[in-house]
């Protein structure tokens, strides 16, 4: 079993009595469903309905605290407080606790959860949760800063670079934040959110929610996100995707000759699904969790 910190990711806390009702308004998922024992992922939009934070969710006592990017930490934290108006919430960062990722056989059971998404449990003054996500990612956890490395290697886990975890989640096909996800330029519906349990149809009204609502129910959603290999080192971030040398695509994070890939739907229709990028050879497939068609 290994453990790494997430160094690019940090945490916001929300308190107050109106905690909940406050966030449900903002969130594409259902904040009901975050309880001590429950975590959840989501996406935080704009009004018209593009991708600007994703979110893991998880409930502490009387207070819920929000993982998302640490660069961008103290901007969500202002973004949040344009809305609280009346509302008896207090919204602060908190540099006291630090985002770590565990994974490998029995993990979960490591800390007495099982291998079920979204599992959560409180420890030590911060929560551990199986991957919202998808079990197979292994386990997220926000510890109290410097107590951590001690936390995981007392129940066998052994400390790894960030590097190890980068390859995990791309063999799943899992997206990291901005680094996949394009700010002001993604529906979440492109970057598989619905299969990945981060937005919730039925939940009514919340800030973005009618585009989602309209990719989905018109069938609008027109490119993926997508595992891709390279022949050699993967191309850099931002790397047009050629086909046929036209652009059907951007190339986002990767690691080795693994990544992610922004792809046409009508591009991954074509039978070979081989690709030009950045001088090096590309083959592309839709992560094992995605349910969406090619051809649609």
């Amino acid at each position: 079993m290994e453990f790494t910190r997430l160094g690019n990711r940090a945490v916001a806390v929300i308190e107050g009595e109106d905690r909940a009702a406050f966030l449900q308004g903002l969130i594409s998922n259902d904040i009901d469903k975050a309880a001590t024992d429950r975590a959840i992922w989501s996406g935080f939009l704009s009004p018209q309905g593009k991708f600007q934070y994703d979110l893991f969710i998880a409930l502490s006592g009387a207070s819920f605290l929000l993982e998302t990017e640490a660069d961008r930490l103290d901007a969500f934290v202002k973004r949040l407080s344009v809305f609280k108006l009346r509302s008896k919430v207090t919204i602060r960062a908190d540099a006291g606790l630090s985002v770590w990722a565990a994974w490998g056989q029995g993990a979960a059971q490591a800390f007495g959860l099982s291998d079920q998404a979204g599992q959560a449990a409180e420890i030590e003054g911060g929560t551990v949760m199986v991957d919202p996500r998808l079990a197979a990612a292994g386990l997220r956890l926000v510890l109290p800063a410097g107590r951590a490395e001690e936390i995981l290697k007392a129940r066998g886990f052994a400390e790894t670079p960030f590097e190890r975890w980068d390859l995990h989640r791309l063999a799943l096909g899992l997206p990291d934040g901005s680094r996949d996800m394009e700010i002001d330029g993604n529906l979440l519906l492109e970057l598989g959110f619905e299969e990945l349990n981060g937005v919730d149809f039925k939940k009514g009204c919340y800030m973005g929610q009618e585009n989602t609502a309209r990719g989905k129910f018109r069938k609008l959603i027109k490119r993926r996100l997508v595992q891709v290999a390279a022949e050699g080192a993967a191309p850099a971030p931002g790397t047009p995707v050629l086909a046929g040398g036209v652009q059907v695509g951007v190339m986002r994070s990767s690691a080795g000759s693994i990544g992610l890939a922004q792809i046409e739907l009508g591009a991954l229709a074509d039978s070979d699904k081989e690709y030009e990028c950045g001088g090096a050879k590309l083959t592309a497939d839709k992560p094992a969790w995605a349910s969406f068609s090619a051809a649609e």
